[in-house]
């Protein structure tokens, strides 16, 4: 019996290549990934581009805030296969060619980035991908303010704690789901975070949910292919 639980590339694939490089996504995307997942930020001129945190210390050889960086300054460090920092529109460009799914997490819980809403999703509507893009923020206003330029889009609140009534959080906000890091009991979307551990991703896989974010997708494919054998 099919298991409905999408697996996502959280950051691409970590577990083998650089976090949110084009050759982690590459890979994840044309070796079985359902999706992949990924963080945006805007440099100083307002450049959207990919990278988990607000510094560029820990993934690249160089130092500082994105936002305090030009595009063209950012493109001088590398990531540690050698890659520039990616853009937006080269990971967009990445996704377009393949039938998978995307989740951009737009990364104000520490910067606001003034604009940053209006400026993603601008871009995205240049391209003709084959899934609906879903969004995600632990910053509730950037997905209320998402879904007041298009209340059609798919935003999920991103959340480190167990909500008490997900439901009325959904509904309240307009939202199609959470993206919690625990299971919560309802009927609704969810996508958890970060799963690696085999015993709790058959746990929700069992419990069908939505999706799960994982830095080794391999492996959870295969797991999830073994779940799927027992069941028939």
């Amino acid at each position: 019996m099919k298991i409905e639980t999408k697996i996502f590339g959280h950051r691409g694939y970590p577990a083998k290549f650089a976090e949110n490089s084009l050759e982690g996504f590459e890979y994840a995307l044309e070796n079985g990934a359902d999706g992949i997942e990924f963080d945006v930020h805007l440099t100083r001129d307002q450049v959207p581009v990919v990278m988990h945190d607000e510094k560029i210390n820990r993934t690249t050889d160089g130092k500082g805030n994105i936002k305090d960086y030009t595009h063209e300054e950012l493109q001088q460090f590398h990531l540690e296969n050698g890659e520039t920092i990616p853009d937006l529109k080269d990971v967009f460009e990445l996704i377009e060619k393949h039938d998978a799914l995307a989740n951009l997490e737009f990364k104000t819980d520490k910067y606001e980035y003034r604009g940053i809403e209006e400026i993603v999703l601008n871009m995205a509507r240049e391209y003709e991908f084959r899934h609906p893009l879903i969004y995600s923020s632990f910053n509730l206003q950037t997905m209320l303010r998402c879904l007041e330029i298009d209340k059609d889009l798919d935003c999920n609140w991103l959340v480190y704690r167990k909500i008490a009534d997900p439901e009325k959080v959904v509904s309240d906000n307009g939202l199609s789901g959470i993206h919690p890091n625990e299971y919560h009991d309802f009927d609704g979307i969810q996508r958890i975070w970060t799963i690696d551990d085999e015993k709790e991703a058959k746990e929700l896989m069992e419990k069908n949910v939505a999706g799960i974010f994982t830095n080794d997708f391999v492996k959870m494919n295969e797991l999830r292919t073994r779940c799927e054998a027992e069941r028939s």
